[in-house]
C-alpha cells in the first residue's frame, strides 16, 4: 500500500535549518587510519624480506612517545611444530639490552657516584684492568661507546651442556684487559658491558640482576623480559634458527648463555621492546615516575666521538655518519636524529631504532640468523613511511 502525503500550505513555507557547525576530525581515528596505511605498504616487504634472508618468524611492534600502535607476528616460531608466531612469542634480544644496562649505569652517574670521564680503575676496589696505561685511563664514557681498547670476548656454553658462565666477578678478575689504549679504535666489546654490570651492583649495593628487574624492566612495565625465562616465558620461546651450510634449509641450533651474559643475554617480547624504545623517544620519564634526567636522556642519544662517524655499524645502518652515542648508535638525516642498536646471538636477531625528533619507534624480533640487514631496511620503511603518513614532527 503507498502512503499518500498531502502538501498543505504550511509545508510549503521554507523551513530556516540551524547553520551547520564543522566537526573536527577524531586525531585517535586520523592515527589509526594512518598506521593502517603504513601497514598495508609495509607487510609485503615483511614476507618478502622473510624469504630473502630466510628468516623463520618476525614480530614487530610499532610505537609512538604515547604508547604502542600497532604489532604484528608472522612466520612460525617453531618449523617443526608448525606453530605460528605471535606478538607474545618470546626471543633472545641480545644487545638491544646494552643500553639497559647504560640506563642502570646513568642512574648512579646521577646519584653522584662518578663522572663520565671518570677513569674507570678509581672505582673497582680490587679489579685490575690488564694493560691499562695509568696516562690513558680507560673512562666511563669509553666502556659505553666502544672505544675502551677492550676485546669483543663471549665464552659460549651451551645452555644444556656441560659448562656454565662464570660468576661475573670471576670472570673479570681472570680477563679483565685492554688489548689497545682508549680512543685507538672502535672495538665492540661484550666484555666492557660486562663491567658495567659489575660496576652497577658495586654503586648500587643491589645484585645486578634485580637492580635491573626493579629499576628498568619493572619500572618501564617490562614484564616478560628476563635474563632465565620462567615457565610462563619458556612456553612460548621461538626456536633459534641457522641456515645449514649444504642445503641452505634453516636447521635448529644450539641455545647459548655466555660469560659476558651482561651483554646480551637476555629474553623478551616484541611489546616489551616497544616499551623500551618509547622510553628513548622521551626525556626520561615514565607515567608517575623518571628514570633519567633529560640532559642525561639527550647525552646519551648525542654523538661522543666525532672522529669514529661513519665506522660500519649494525649490518650498514644506512644512514649519515653514525656513530655512537652513549650505546647507542645515533644519526641525522635530514635534521632529525635517529637512534638504533641489533642484537644477534646465534639463531635469532633483533633491531630497535627511533625517530627521536618525531617520536617514533619500531622494534623487531626474529629467530632469523644474522638478519641484521634485512631488520635494517625493514627499519628504515617503517620510520619513513610513518615520517609520511603522520606528518610534521611532534
Amino acid at each position: 500500500m503507498f502512503r499518500r502525503t498531502i502538501l498543505t500550505a504550511a509545508a510549503l513555507v521554507p523551513t530556516v535549518l540551524p547553520a551547520l557547525v564543522a566537526v573536527p576530525p577524531d586525531p585517535a581515528e586520523a592515527q589509526s587510519s594512518a598506521v593502517a596505511r603504513v601497514v598495508a605498504r609495509f607487510e609485503p616487504e615483511v614476507r618478502r624480506v622473510m624469504l630473502e634472508g630466510n628468516i623463520p618468524s618476525v614480530t614487530v611492534a610499532i610505537t609512538d612517545r604515547q604508547g604502542e600502535l600497532w604489532s604484528g607476528a608472522y612466520g612460525q616460531s617453531n618449523l617443526w611444530a608448525r606453530t605460528p608466531a605471535s606478538t607474545n612469542t618470546v626471543y633472545l634480544i641480545g644487545s638491544t639490552f646494552k643500553a639497559q644496562s647504560t640506563v642502570a649505569l646513568l642512574q648512579q652517574m646521577e646519584r653522584g657516584s662518578f663522572a663520565l670521564d671518570d677513569p674507570v680503575s678509581d672505582h673497582l676496589d680490587g679489579l685490575v684492568i690488564r694493560g691499562e696505561d695509568l696516562e690513558r685511563p680507560v673512562t666511563f664514557r669509553h666502556l659505553l661507546t666502544h672505544t675502551s681498547g677492550m676485546p669483543v670476548d663471549f665464552g659460549p656454553h651451551a645452555v644444556w651442556g656441560t659448562t656454565a658462565p662464570l660468576p661475573l666477578d670471576e670472570y673479570l678478575g681472570d680477563s679483565l684487559r685492554v688489548d689497545t689504549p682508549p680512543l685507538e679504535g672502535v672495538v665492540y666489546s661484550n666484555m666492557a658491558y660486562s663491567l658495567v654490570g659489575h660496576l652497577v651492583e658495586k654503586f648500587s649495593g643491589v645484585p645486578y640482576r634485580d637492580y635491573i628487574r626493579e629499576h628498568v624492566w619493572g619500572a618501564l612495565g617490562m614484564n616478560s623480559t628476563a635474563f632465565d625465562p620462567p615457565p610462563e616465558m619458556a612456553e612460548r620461546l621461538a626456536v633459534p634458527y641457522v641456515p645449514d651450510p649444504e642445503t641452505g634449509r634453516n636447521r635448529p641450533t644450539v641455545r647459548v648463555k655466555a660469560n659476558v651474559w651482561p651483554a646480551g643475554i637476555v629474553y623478551g617480547t616484541v611489546h616489551d621492546q616497544a616499551n623500551w624504545v618509547r622510553f628513548n623517544l622521551g626525556d626520561g620519564r615514565w607515567g608517575d615516575g623518571r628514570l633519567l634526567e633529560p640532559a642525561t636522556m639527550d647525552e646519551m642519544h648525542s654523538l661522543q666521538f666525532e672522529q669514529f662517524a661513519g665506522e660500519p655499524m649494525g649490518g650498514g645502518w644506512g644512514y649519515e655518519e653514525p656513530g655512537y652515542g652513549l650505546t647507542w648508535w645515533v644519526s641525522a638525516r635530514d635534521g632529525e636524529r635517529f637512534f638504533a642498536h641489533s642484537g644477534s646471538v646465534g639463531g635469532y636477531t633483533a633491531f630497535a631504532s627511533g625517530n627521536r625528533t618525531r617520536g617514533l619507534g619500531v622494534a623487531f624480533l626474529t629467530n632469523g640468523n644474522r638478519a641484521h640487514p634485512h631488520l635494517v631496511r625493514l627499519t628504515n620503511l617503517v620510520l619513513d613511511l610513518m615520517a609520511e603518513e603522520l606528518g610534521e614532527s611532534r
